[in-house]
């Protein structure tokens, strides 16, 4: 078995076909060019001619390879960057670019539970409200994300916190203040679980941010760890001359 890829509840052609999406992205083969042989990309990546196919054809259905009898396979498009998430830098910025957006949630668990804190975050509220879901967008998930908050503030607007993203409604919460608010992101790779969530390949790239928002007096309201797929965050930021 290739390193690349381990047990998961993927299917390995689509994780091979997500290491080829990866490739066409960044441009390791341009538009019109032709991919390497069957035979080629069944040595490199050990697996047996029937999951390239597979993967190939996947790539096609989505337009981005055209394999043509007797010729080849051939780089048609490349992923759209339409479906990117932009990696905001203010909280109501990040409001934004989520509000109005009906993406999918699938609910993987809610209940009650304590966050790991660190120093810097600040006081734990006197109980939490956790909820761990999928956001998908087109039938395609995105990120996995575990939400703990405030059980005083999740009181407020419960069913709200369960159909839609979280942020928007803190904001539109008159009674809740937030005086402090900091993300942080670093850059991984996908273990057996997210990549089951998400259908990415095992050790495919992803992004893990981690927000927390914070009371006037220091309190933890909403604490949110979540991971993205690689290929949907789009981080920009100005320097400062």
């Amino acid at each position: 078995m290739h390193r690349l890829f381990r047990d998961s509840p993927v299917p390995r052609y689509a994780q091979l076909a997500d290491l080829l999406r990866q490739r066409i992205a960044r441009g390791v083969w341009a538009q019109g060019e032709q991919l390497p042989t069957l035979e080629e990309l069944v040595r490199e990546f050990e697996v047996a001619r029937v999951t390239v196919r597979q993967a190939v054809n996947l790539l096609a259905r989505d337009g981005l390879l055209s394999p043509q009898q007797g010729r080849g396979t051939f780089v048609t498009g490349r992923p759209a960057q339409d479906r990117w998430l932009r990696l905001e830098t203010s909280l109501r910025e990040l409001a934004e670019v989520y509000r109005g957006d009906k993406p999918k949630l699938t609910l993987i668990e809610d209940y009650a539970a304590t966050p790991v804190l660190r120093a810097a975050d600040g006081k734990p509220a006197p109980r939490y409200h956790f909820l761990r879901r999928v956001h998908s967008r087109n039938d395609e998930p995105y990120c996995v994300i575990s939400i703990y908050l405030d059980e005083r503030i999740f009181r407020m607007a419960p069913r709200r916190f369960r159909r839609e993203t979280v942020v928007p409604v803190l904001l539109d919460l008159p009674k809740v203040k937030i005086a402090r608010a900091r993300q942080t992101l670093a850059i991984s790779t996908a273990d057996v679980e997210i990549a089951g969530h998400l259908n990415i390949a095992v050790n495919g790239p992803v992004a893990e941010v981690r927000r927390v928002c914070s009371a006037p007096d220091g309190t933890v309201l909403y604490l949110g760890e979540v991971t993205y797929r690689g290929d949907y965050i789009h981080f920009e930021m100005d320097l400062k001359p």
